[in-house]
């Protein structure tokens, strides 16, 4: 079995909150950028201070230990204040994407009970949240524009021509509780509130699902998150304290993330936040701040290889400055690696997790052997077994089964959820990951098969069930599957097999607009075959393995 000699099986983890990363590194290197944001940069002393600042004025607005925080934020330096502030408070928060539609910011709102939320200026976000909030009974909306934290000249410059072009101005009325965050922020005391949390309480309400069901929550406590910072810390043993700059595009509201984050503040990392994958913002970043780590998707790393190999040679952007590259959410195809590994001269290795393991379980080295392929070695203190789905008993080396994780990052349960907890969490803390998998003589780790039909675009799960429950209402529709096809750029896109009333008529492009009022954009079918009917099993179930005919992305007739 192997194990890389300097990273240590077992470690000994600090008892702190997670927003205690936050602090550790303020009073340690107050000075030292902790997010640079469109130039702009704030100190790790001056993040903790505006973190502070959100902790005292969500008291003063009667949040108490224990409610429900939902921050409806892209990578900003406000989703990282209004995000430990909170966890000051003692409250717990819910991250929200802030690309879904109204029907779904309401169902998270109305699953976790949260009474607070935070959203964005930006009209299109802005009211998605206001239809929210009158539904949800949201007791206050914090609002926040994207120019708060940007240098003061992009912000002069923003305010006279971009501001209004581009929908980000607007009026909130105090007396339904909406606040701007600058304005709450003017004034409140920038010392912690004093509230003591428990690190082994909730500290974060992640939003999963499956193909089965609704989303729910995983409940992270802060014990969870801490671990997995110092797990992938341990892992990443050459990171410089006080020296290294993340490329943060991950969406900060996926655990993904949000942990990369956390393990960038673990060694006071400045993050060079970027609030959407823009290739061009992106090159440009890395040209301009020159990060020495860059975590993402293997289609990020092939948007990027790409687009260097279309460049004229000599002018090419530098990626020189990138030592460490992880990329979870997906298969890393062998040529996006090693072309990027070519063009950087970094190291980018696979890595693997899940919303319930706050997520991060298993690593390729970073140095030493390592195999493609293979999602890699389990973190420290992490154990994996993998299952025969049929016995139930453990399978040798090599065989298929349930992939199975036990350590301190796995999850406290299903918020509220007992029966869904109990199907995925045994009495003795083995979490079932609902992946077939199979180990090799070194002691690697490789997925065979999804055991769920999740849909992976872009470095987003999208659940198909939701989206054909979706696509069910259209009147026109007899029946529907969805499923994922590979895309070069996006790893998947969601494809829909729609099967027409009799005597029905309706294009695709009605479909997808249809669908587009419903769901966020990337969770909209980006193709649309009409089929005569669906391929099913002697017992009416689907059989998606068997939606393989040709694309007909047209008007269709039942």
């Amino acid at each position: 079995m192997y194990y890389p000699e300097a990273v240590p099986r077992h470690l000994t983890y600090p008892r702190r909150p997670l927003f205690g990363l936050l602090e550790e590194a303020a009073r340690r290197h107050p000075e030292v950028v902790a997010t640079r944001f469109f130039g702009a940069s704030l100190t790790y002393a001056a993040l903790d201070r505006e973190a502070n600042r959100f902790a005292q004025a969500l008291t003063g607005l009667g949040v108490a230990p224990g409610d429900r925080v939902a921050i409806h934020l892209p990578n900003t330096p406000q989703l990282l204040i209004c995000l430990h502030g909170a966890l000051k408070a003692g409250a717990i928060a819910t991250l929200v994407n802030p690309l879904y539609e109204r029907r779904e910011v309401l169902y998270q709102l109305d699953d976790s009970g949260a009474r607070v939320m935070v959203t964005l200026s930006q009209k299109n976000i802005l009211r998605r949240a206001l239809a929210a909030q009158q539904e949800a009974h949201l007791h206050h909306l914090i609002v926040t524009s994207i120019k708060d934290y940007f240098p003061p000249a992009l912000r002069a410059v923003f305010t006279l021509l971009k501001e209004k072009k581009e929908g980000h101005r607007a009026r909130l009325d105090p007396a339904r509780g909406q606040l701007w965050l600058r304005k709450l922020l003017k004034g409140q005391r920038a010392e912690p509130p004093g509230i003591n949390v428990d690190p082994a309480a909730t500290a974060l309400l992640q939003y999963t699902g499956g193909t089965t069901g609704l989303p729910k929550a995983a409940e992270l406590t802060h014990n969870n998150l801490v671990a997995n910072a110092a797990q992938a810390r341990a892992w990443l043993y050459e990171l410089k304290e006080g020296r290294e700059r993340a490329l943060m595009v991950l969406p900060l509201f996926h655990v993904y993330g949000l942990t990369c984050a956390n393990l960038v503040t673990s060694v006071a990392g400045a993050q060079i936040l970027l609030p959407r994958f823009d290739l061009p913002q992106v090159l440009s970043a890395i040209s301009r701040e020159e990060p020495t780590i860059f975590p993402g998707i293997p289609a990020m790393y092939a948007a990027v290889n790409h687009s260097l190999e279309r460049q004229e040679r000599g002018r090419q952007t530098d990626l020189s400055s990138i030592r460490i590259c992880i990329s979870g959410s997906d298969r890393l195809p062998r040529d996006v690696q090693e072309d990027f590994e070519r063009l950087s001269g970094g190291r980018l290795v696979e890595g693997y997790g899940l919303t319930e393991a706050s997520p991060v379980t298993h690593v390729n080295p970073i140095e030493g052997p390592r195999k493609t392929g293979s999602i890699g070695l389990p973190l420290p203190d992490t154990e994996v077994k993998i299952i025969d789905p049929d016995t139930g008993r453990e399978t040798p080396v090599g065989e298929v089964g349930e992939m199975a994780v036990r350590g301190p990052q796995v999850m406290k349960g299903y918020w509220r959820n007992p029966e869904e907890t109990a199907g995925v969490l045994s009495a003795g803390g083995w979490l079932m990951t609902g992946d077939l998998a199979r180990a090799d003589e070194d002691g690697f780790y490789y997925i065979v098969d999804r055991k769920k039909d999740v849909i992976i675009t872009g470095g987003i799960n999208v659940y198909p069930r939701e989206v054909e429950e979706v696509l069910s209402q259209y009147e026109a529709i007899k029946e529907v599957a969805v499923k994922g096809l590979p895309h070069r750029l996006r790893g998947q896109v969601v494809k829909a097999y729609v099967v027409l009333k009799e005597g029905q008529e309706a294009s695709a492009g009605e479909i997808r607009r249809f669908a587009a009022e419903k769901l966020a954009d990337y969770k909209v079918p980006q193709k649309i075959e009409f089929m005569s009917e669906l391929p099913k099993s002697t017992l009416r179930k689907v059989l998606k393995r068997k939606l393989d005919g040709k694309d007909e992305d047209q008007a269709g007739r039942g």
